[in-house]
């Protein structure tokens, strides 16, 4: 059941997703080469609870994982999709990292995730950012009133197939609210004018994950990091957007 919220509970939302940006802020001052993904979870987990609130990831158990999970933040480096564990890797010149941070505050979830160009990334890199921050951006401008969930989809793999990038299959986007996965699930690819018509109030997770390769990925054995099956690059972005008479809000940009 897709749940709509109102102008009340989306402003409360609002304020859980700003706190998300600022920690992103943060943690960009502090991506570069050298410093280890488990000081980027320190900072991040500082900050959270500075503010009030609680890191939406520590202790989560997906559908796909037997574990919790074990840190604040997810901190994916190059051919790693999502869901890669901060630790004792160290950030290098050159690499293509995505950083995805969710939080929960007076009752409502926030997430969000960007990815960064540490230096000079190469050619593939630099295509394959700009092809998943484009495909986020338009997927967002289906956002409206009337539109079909699959114009998101349908945008973001339209995108992706522009520059021969495939899209990730297994993981998707979501609904989120007082809870940080709803319904609807939101596909990376797909036909457009399919599945549930937007209403105001829905308040979605989009998140685009485009490979350079294919489209197929593994688990890791810590049973949380995600890669691509071939080992090439990955990138990924998400923003919490909320369905308004105005237009797609978004909730996770400053």
């Amino acid at each position: 059941m897709i749940i709509c919220k109102s102008a009340d509970e989306i402003r409360l939302m609002q304020k859980a997703a700003q706190i998300v940006a600022e920690v992103l802020l943060q943690l960009e001052e502090n991506l570069k080469p050298g410093i280890q993904t488990s000081c980027l979870d320190s900072i991040a987990e500082k900050m959270i609870l500075k503010k009030g609130a609680a890191p939406a990831f520590k202790g989560y158990v997906g559908r796909l994982n037997k574990k919790p999970y074990p840190a604040t933040i997810c901190v994916s480096i190059n051919e790693e999709v999502v869901h890669g564990i901060p630790g004792k890797r160290v950030i290098k010149e050159g690499d293509l990292v995505s950083i995805d941070v969710g939080v929960k505050y007076q009752g409502f979830f926030g997430d969000c995730a960007r990815s960064y160009k540490i230096g000079d990334t190469g050619r593939t890199k630099e295509r394959l950012f700009n092809a998943t921050l484009d495909a986020l951006n338009a997927s967002i401008d289906k956002c409206f009133i009337g539109n079909h969930l699959s114009d998101i989809s349908n945008a973001i793999e339209m995108r992706a197939t522009r520059d021969n990038f495939s899209v990730v299959k297994v993981f998707v986007g979501h609904g989120i609210g007082k809870k940080m996965h709803e319904d609807p699930q939101i596909l990376n690819y797909g036909l457009p004018g399919q599945g549930p018509v937007l209403k105001k109030g829905m308040v979605l997770a989009i998140e685009p994950m485009l490979n350079a390769g294919s489209s197929d990925v593994e688990i890791l054995a810590d049973g949380w990091t995600v890669i691509t099956a071939d080992r090439k690059c990955s990138c990924h972005f998400e923003d919490t957007i909320a369905i308004t008479e105005n237009g797609p809000l978004i909730l996770t940009r400053l």
